[in-house]
């Protein structure tokens, strides 16, 4: 399996940015958890290629990391489409933005 990124960096951003605006976590937390992975991926690339390293060891951590990145990917990708957020702008839709408005006030 290939490691690809469907979101961009800016996305997952947004997404974050948009779940701590609106206090709608759950998409946030899956665009946070790709986040990380993609650091682990990255960490494991450049231990790969130090010869002082077992590199097996940083392979066998990268191909998971891929796994579990591409899993997640569709993931956010089917909650977006679920949620019917806007994927030009990857805005939360208006209807959950209201009823955090709603769950705040009646606090």
């Amino acid at each position: 399996m290939d490691y690809q990124e469907r979101f961009t960096d800016r996305d997952l951003e947004k997404i974050v940015d948009e779940g701590l605006i609106y206090m709608c976590a759950c998409p946030a937390q899956v665009a946070d958890a790709i986040r990380k992975l993609r650091g682990l991926y990255r960490y494991q690339y450049h231990c790969i290629n130090d010869p002082d390293n077992q590199s097996e060891v940083h392979q066998t951590i990268a191909q998971s990391a891929i796994h579990a990145h591409a899993h997640l990917q569709d993931c956010l990708d089917q909650i977006l489409t679920l949620e019917k957020w806007d994927r030009s702008t990857l805005t939360m839709p208006a209807n959950l933005r209201v009823r955090q408005a709603k769950a705040l006030l009646s606090e």
